[in-house]
């Protein structure tokens, strides 16, 4: 299957893409959006608040080891990782619905920029204070009655919009 070696992938050229994960309080859901980025070669994961960062049992049970691939940090918050962003440059979307959000099918990237994603908590969301730091929202179109995704459904809905639609 030509899999990349953990050493590999950490050489490889990465999609200028960071996903921050704002007060993400499941184990499982941080593990499975490590393994996507993994899939999709992203430039980083970076976790913040009361997100959980490896090693951790719960994380490896979804990630998979791409917790060992995928470049990772730590912040306290996510308005911390949004600044430290935009000072590098990034323009940083928050996935959220919002007054004013671009829906996603709308959205074309320009490959000349870096960009990151801040995704919510599975519950509150992306805090209001992290949506006004953020140059603007991404929503994900939705027809049925339920006006939400499980937080690594939609993280894999936008990283592949990203990566292959934009």
């Amino acid at each position: 299957m030509k899999r990349l070696t953990a050493e590999e992938y950490r050489e490889a050229e990465k999609v200028p893409l960071v996903v921050v994960l704002d007060d993400v309080r499941s184990m499982h859901n941080v593990g499975s959006v490590l393994r996507t980025a993994d899939a999709f070669r992203l430039e980083a994961v970076w976790m913040c608040g009361i997100t959980g960062t490896p090693p951790h049992a719960e994380i490896h049970k979804t990630a998979l080891g791409a917790e060992d691939s995928v470049d990772w940090r730590y912040f306290d918050t996510a308005i911390e990782a949004v600044k430290r962003l935009k000072e590098e440059g990034v323009e940083v979307l928050a996935v959220e619905q919002a007054e004013g959000s671009t829906m996603l099918q709308e959205f074309r990237r320009d490959p000349s920029r870096r960009y990151a994603i801040v995704l919510g908590n599975e519950v509150k969301g992306v805090h209001q204070e992290v949506i006004d730091l953020c140059d603007g929202c991404l929503e994900i179109p939705q027809q049925g009655t339920k006006h939400s995704m499980n937080v690594s459904v939609a993280a894999g809905i936008v990283i592949y919009h990203f990566v292959w639609g934009a």
